[in-house]
């Protein structure tokens, strides 16, 4: 009978006899979706309290259709209900089939956005850096990096790797699209592979699986920025310390190439990888959590982790030591003007933790903190470290915040596991990523969609459509706008397969005072590279400039200005308007303006 062997009735959530009552399962699923359904409109009804800088819900369901957007999340629902039935009834997957799914899954997923623009010119930074190292080569990137090419406060590595990208497959943006969304994929697979370390491959798995269920994560994974791949470093870190503390081995070397790629990455990064210590600790006070350690000895844990310390130290002091007054000077002026400026561009807890991650992540996460205080479990300190510097710091960007989400997906899934049916628990995070990722393709994507800057992306569309081989970019500067149109350029470069030729007028600017507290004071201190005003032949045969003929010329204004200046007149004379991409959206300041004049 099956009440003398339970396991009769697997999967039985590992053989439980309360697991299985059907009515009981089915009014907890209509609970859940429900639940789902009401915490939406709950955030529906007070978006107003969303204050990111970004995907803010005030602006991205402004034009949404509720009935519509309503009709798909409760289809959603209703698939991952039949989604969760299916994996819980069937055998247990391989580890290598869940690593490849959760892989593919979010890899196809990110996918979808990879048609927005552009949506911070902070990404001008980043391509002209890598620009460098494609037309001058590796030599170079490192002998003028903070010197020739101006680094701001930006560490080297993540423009480095765009660099070899550009240099071995070409300047298109789909590869660094590619690029990034891979880390993004490969930060679900480590925190499924952290959590299977940390406690069992259901915890694993399904925190992995909630990190889509973070709709913030979507936009952010194709742009040309640091964010994301700073995140997959910082990850990386933390699994390979904890299997270097417990294995030795290959992993010791792996840990420390980790680490030294985490510190080069972006200064914030040096504060989260706090956590490296705290794992540390965490070994030694509980060898046995972290089995075999030397079969429980502390001895041969101490030893791999000093000689970690010592590999990854011993490279960050090679490098800090080479551009040793580079470093100097931006932790100097991070001390002095971002450290104070994040309490001024700073985003609510409320809108991170409420909006732009699913509500029901927080409230698990939050949830597990009392959990593992009932089980005493030391192992939850190593997941909740991040979550307590960033309310301890009040860190409150979510560009800054996000690097920490895989660890409260863990914190959210170890808080989880109280639901005991393991279908309900399944069904509970598919309805977390249902919701998520229907707020993500049907809300933020249209939205981003038609932001001013699309404009860049657009005109870069068109040029490559005309025969010519250069273009000369005009900027227009105005007077009453906080960002430096020049920057604008690069963005344009990025978006085109021309070669550009622009003559930057560095005589304009803004009084320091207007500037000197800005978030965008970076772009009035673009200096514009040498590849622009004598634009060279690309290494990958992009081909070269057509003397003796007149070019398309490219004006980039700050919205449409109605009388031109003298020198772009005379520019212009020969030549008929084209094109103009004027996508206006009043949200945002900055609003380029891109009109394209070709010779007639």
């Amino acid at each position: 009978m099956p009440k003398d062997n339970p396991s009769l009735l697997l999967p039985l959530d590992k053989g439980r006899l309360g697991g299985v009552n059907p009515r009981k399962d089915l009014f907890a699923s209509i609970l859940i979706a429900l639940l789902t359904l009401s915490i939406f409109f709950v955030q529906y009804a007070y978006r107003a309290f969303d204050d990111n800088r970004l995907t803010s819900w005030q602006w991205a369901f402004a034009d949404v259709d509720l009935v519509r957007f309503v009709v798909v999340l409760i289809c959603g629902i209703t698939v991952t209900y039949f989604l969760s039935r299916l994996s819980s009834e069937n055998p247990p997957a391989s580890p290598f089939y869940k690593v490849g799914l959760l892989f593919l899954l979010s890899f196809a997923v990110s996918a979808v956005f990879w048609g927005e623009p552009e949506l911070l010119v902070d990404a001008s930074r980043y391509f002209t850096q890598a620009k460098h190292l494609e037309l001058y080569g590796i030599k170079y990137f490192f002998s003028e990096w903070g010197r020739g090419i101006n680094a701001w406060t930006d560490l080297p590595l993540m423009s480095f790797f765009y660099g070899l990208i550009f240099r071995s497959f070409g300047e298109t943006r789909i590869y660094i699209q590619a690029f990034t969304t891979f880390l993004f994929s490969m930060t679900v697979v480590l925190t499924y592979l952290t959590g299977k370390k940390l406690w069992d491959e259901e915890t694993g798995s399904l925190a992995g699986l909630l990190l889509l269920g973070v709709p913030y994560f979507f936009p952010q994974i194709p742009l040309m920025l640091v964010d994301v791949p700073t995140m997959f470093f910082l990850m990386l870190s933390i699994f390979t310390f904890i299997n270097a503390l417990s294995k030795g081995g290959i992993w010791v070397t792996a840990s420390s190439i980790a680490i030294f790629c985490a510190v080069f990455s972006k200064y914030s990064t040096w504060v989260m990888l706090s956590v490296l210590p705290v794992i540390f600790v965490v070994c030694l006070a509980r060898p046995s959590l972290l089995i075999p350690l030397d079969k429980g000895r502390v001895g041969g844990g101490i030893y791999r982790g000093i000689t970690v310390v010592f590999i990854a130290g011993l490279l960050i002091a090679i490098m800090v030591w080479i551009k040793y007054d580079v470093i100097f000077e931006q932790i100097k002026f991070l001390r002095e003007y971002q450290t104070p400026g994040l309490r001024r561009w700073g985003e609510s807890f409320v809108s991170t933790f409420l909006f732009q991650v699913h509500p029901f992540i927080t409230l698990a996460a939050v949830y597990s903190i009392y959990e593992a205080l009932r089980k005493r479990d030391l192992k939850f300190v190593i997941v909740c470290w991040l979550l307590f510097l960033i309310v301890l710091l009040q860190i409150r960007r979510a560009r800054y915040i996000m690097v920490a989400f895989p660890m409260l997906t863990l914190m959210a899934s170890y808080g989880l596991q109280k639901i005991k049916t393991i279908q309900i628990r399944r069904f509970a995070v598919f309805c977390i990523v249902a919701a998520s990722l229907t707020v993500a393709i049907t809300a933020y994507l249209p939205f981003l969609q038609k932001m001013n800057l699309v404009n860049i992306n657009e005109a870069g569309e068109f040029l490559n459509s005309i025969d010519a081989d250069r273009i000369e970019v005009f900027t227009i500067p105005a007077p009453d706008t906080i960002v430096n149109i020049a920057v604008s350029v690069p963005i344009l470069d990025m978006f085109t397969d021309k070669e550009i030729t622009y003559h930057h007028d560095a005589s304009f600017t803004l009084p320091f005072e207007q500037i000197r507290e800005s978030a965008l004071r970076f772009t009035w201190e673009y200096g514009n590279p040498r590849y622009y005003e004598e634009p060279p032949v690309s290494p990958l045969g992009k081909g070269g400039i057509k003397e003796g003929l007149h070019s398309p010329v490219v004006i980039i204004s700050n919205g449409i200005v109605q009388t031109l200046p003298e020198n772009i007149e005379e520019k212009i004379k020969g030549h008929k308007k084209a094109k103009v991409f004027d996508t206006t959206m009043e949200i945002f300041s900055f609003n380029p303006v891109v009109t394209v004049y070709l010779p007639r």
